[in-house]
């Protein structure tokens, strides 16, 4: 069983930056995909970025492509999002999500994760 507890959320001006962590406990990322998707009060979950396990393939949204960044440390077994040059349309509640083990490729579709964490707000102020 994967447990993923989000951190680093919060309320930031326009323009400004967070960044959010996503820690496994129970066991590693070893094997694991990994998606962050966000969201917004009335809206449907939508995929913010994801990265696959093998080599690291990434893809974003297109509206945060140049903006946010995922990342993996795999010796803290943590996944990253850095969101710069936030947007009031950013603010959304964002969670991440993990698929395995063993999987190969990048995943964008919510329902191809079986691993989702609680969510922590993110609030971008005009």
């Amino acid at each position: 069983q994967v447990q993923l507890v989000e951190s680093g959320g919060g309320l930031v001006q326009a323009g400004g930056s967070l960044r959010l962590s996503c820690t496994a406990s129970g066991r590693t990322f070893s094997g694991y995909a990994m998606g962050w998707f966000r969201q917004a009060p009335g809206k449907e979950r939508e995929l913010v970025a994801a990265i696959s396990w093998s080599v690291g393939s990434t893809k974003y949204a297109d509206s945060v492509k140049g903006r946010f960044t995922i990342s993996r440390d795999n010796t803290k077994n943590t996944r990253y999002l850095q969101m710069n040059s936030l947007k009031p349309e950013d603010t959304a509640v964002y969670y991440c999500a993990a698929r395995g083990p063993a999987s190969v490729g990048v995943f964008t579709q919510a329902h191809e994760y079986n691993y989702w964490g609680q969510g922590t707000q993110v609030t971008v102020s005009s």
